[in-house]
């Protein structure tokens, strides 16, 4: 399935895709899991399920085998994963204004982090303005 688009990644399965881009180069399943934080390792087996399920998504790909060792890679981007992440959290809370306000709130966003934002939609063209809330 390479509907990108459709992409959705659990929270382990996004761990391991961090580490395919990270190390920006086809890996085996030994190398991927050894490259995950100590804390979040799992057994080889999981880790290779794990892969599994990607390549069932159709967010990594074999490119080949060297003896036993299935080699692999991402099939999509890290900013198609984000942009997929982005929107379902933005569905989830009711869209990016609810969003904006705890940012605000919360003192995680500042008045100049705004301006900024209001100079980018203005870059960006007529597009981005007065798209409807989700």
């Amino acid at each position: 399935m390479s509907r990108t688009g459709m992409l959705k990644l659990t929270r382990l399965e996004h761990e391991v895709m961090e580490v395919l881009w990270r190390l920006d180069r086809a890996v085996s399943i030994r190398e991927i899991r050894e490259a995950l934080p100590e804390s979040r390792r799992g057994a080889y087996t999981t880790v290779q399920t794990i892969v599994a399920r990607l390549e069932e998504k159709g967010a990594v790909r074999q490119v080949r085998k060297i003896g036993n060792a299935f080699i692999f890679e991402p099939a999509v981007t890290r900013g198609a994963a984000r942009r997929r992440l982005v929107d379902d959290f933005l569905e989830l809370v009711g869209g990016a204004r609810p969003l904006m306000a705890h940012l605000v709130e919360t003192g995680e966003i500042s008045l100049d982090d705004l301006r900024d934002l209001e100079d980018m939609v203005h870059r960006l063209g007529p597009e981005t303005r007065g798209r409807k809330p989700r």
